[in-house]
């Protein structure tokens, strides 16, 4: 996934603004990017879990 060019990314921004609008785009960022938090948070208490598990 960290191969993405200038080109592919362009490609799919395009085709998220077909499927989506432009008045829906800003929603799904906020969405995606809070999913990121979440998920990162979740594996950050798992290691903190797992670390005070092996002491």
């Amino acid at each position: 996934m960290g191969n993405l060019g200038m080109t592919e990314i362009l490609l799919i921004g395009a085709a998220l603004l077909i499927f989506f609008g432009p008045s829906r785009l800003p929603e799904l960022g906020k969405s995606l990017g809070r999913s990121i938090q979440e998920f990162k948070k979740a594996g950050r208490e798992l290691t903190a879990d797992v670390q005070e598990q092996a002491k």
